[in-house]
């Protein structure tokens, strides 16, 4: 059953789950933000010693055999697992048990920008070496983005809505979106939500150096990764999962659930300008933006934190500066902005998932993480952002922006949740 417009649900966050450079559990990221902890250091998943950049934000100690069995595991890209695990997490801390009697109202929209590039990768080797014959059977369904949602349904039963958004660096905030709405119309009663990457591999540094997107401080990976700084050379890549867990309001209250607040806007847009590059001013950016508070209800003074896209790159950082100048008006200069990415490394597809975990986690907890490495401000991006040590800060409204190559332009309005009336 769906709803009209004029009585759209209320749908609030329950639920968390990430692994990420910094941490892989939600109370160990969030502690890791708070403390401006760097998760950038040698690449260790792979030789590294013949690419222009060596450096990446790694999730370390990561084993799948905590949230799957061993044979299951080894059916999975690393992409997958991620995905698999953090929703498990989700569910946990929401303690939310899908069984027979609720199972098809359960669905889950995970996205990736990638998906399976190492099993890909793998399997050339194989071909060229040993031939076709020998290619694994599990390389097609391990390699494909949408595995991790169908995979993650698999294991934890989930029969609802299923789906995978792979819109680049935008598809966690996308599968979150989409997820948002879907709930909001009725279409499920919770839905499992996020972004999730393992896109550290030898194929993938190749062609993002070759773009000259990379940073090259291979020398000193702790301040490799310094957003809206002037002497930010490119971004650095990061791995892992974030999920959320949506639910309807009243069915969120009916099993006495904690509620850390409400998803109430979203945005998108896009470029249609160039395949990497943003368009100079961030009109697109700036526009999703300002849809995301028109959908949402909320003005520009409204807006208490930002959880900036902040890649490190010098188009991005600027860009965005100039976006949301343009969304929020002499207001922007009012909102604490940051880029978690300054200590994760970007996670591609992933990190629109692990940045909302990041905004959610700032309202429910009225502090907010900083941007490390944030030494010599570029003139172009003068805005507060959180320069290196995080604040106390009342946090009711907080927006989280995404933009993906091919001019994808994500927004999410997350709100301090309000009992009704």
């Amino acid at each position: 059953m769906t709803t009209s417009d004029s009585a759209l649900k209320r749908v609030v966050v329950t639920g968390m789950g990430a692994l990420t450079p910094i941490g892989n559990t939600l109370s160990d990221y969030w502690d890791g933000l708070l403390a401006g902890r760097n998760g950038i250091g040698p690449i260790t998943l792979f030789d590294a010693s013949r690419h222009d950049s060596r450096i990446a934000g790694e999730v370390r100690g990561f084993d799948p055999q905590d949230y799957m069995e061993r044979k299951e595991a080894k059916r999975m890209d690393r992409f997958a697992q991620f995905a698999v695990a953090a929703s498990k997490q989700a569910l946990a801390d929401a303690d939310f048990v899908i069984n027979d009697l609720n199972a098809e109202q359960v669905g889950i929209v995970i996205g990736t920008g990638i998906g399976g590039l190492k099993v890909m990768e793998d399997q050339q080797e194989v071909y060229l070496n040993r031939g076709p014959s020998r290619c694994s059977p599990f390389m097609v369904p391990m390699m494909i983005a949408n595995m991790a949602a169908g995979l993650t349904a698999i294991q934890i039963g989930a029969k609802g809505p299923n789906n995978c958004t792979v819109t680049a660096c935008a598809a966690g905030s996308n599968a979150i979106g989409d997820a948002f709405r879907l709930v909001q119309r009725g279409y499920a009663q919770a839905m499992i939500c996020g972004g999730t990457e393992a896109a550290v591999t030898p194929l993938s540094f190749a062609g993002f150096a070759s773009a000259r997107a990379l940073s090259t401080r291979n020398d000193d990976p702790d301040h490799a990764c310094r957003p809206f700084d002037r002497d930010r050379d490119g971004f650095v890549m990061g791995e892992g999962s974030g999920i959320l867990l949506l639910e309807e309001l009243e069915h969120a209250l009916s099993r006495g659930a904690k509620i850390y607040g409400e998803i109430v806007g979203y945005g998108m847009t896009c470029d249609a300008y160039h395949i990497t590059s943003p368009v100079p001013g961030g009109e697109g950016a700036s526009r999703a933006i300002q849809l995301a508070m028109k959908d949402a209800g909320v003005k520009p003074a409204d807006v208490s934190y930002i959880n900036a896209h902040g890649t490190s790159t010098p188009a991005n950082d600027s860009t965005e500066t100039a976006a949301i100048k343009t969304a929020l008006g002499d207001q922007a200069y009012n909102v604490a902005i940051s880029s978690t990415k300054s200590m994760t490394g970007h996670l591609l597809g992933g990190s629109g998932g692990i940045e909302a975990v990041a905004a959610m986690m700032a309202i429910a907890h009225d502090r907010v993480p900083p941007t490390i490495n944030l030494e010599n401000p570029d003139p172009a991006c003068d805005l507060d952002y959180i320069p290196n040590q995080s604040r106390e800060h009342t946090v009711d409204v907080a927006l989280s922006n995404s933009f993906g190559f091919g001019g994808h332009n994500v927004t999410l309005v997350f709100r301090k949740f309000q009992s009704a009336g």
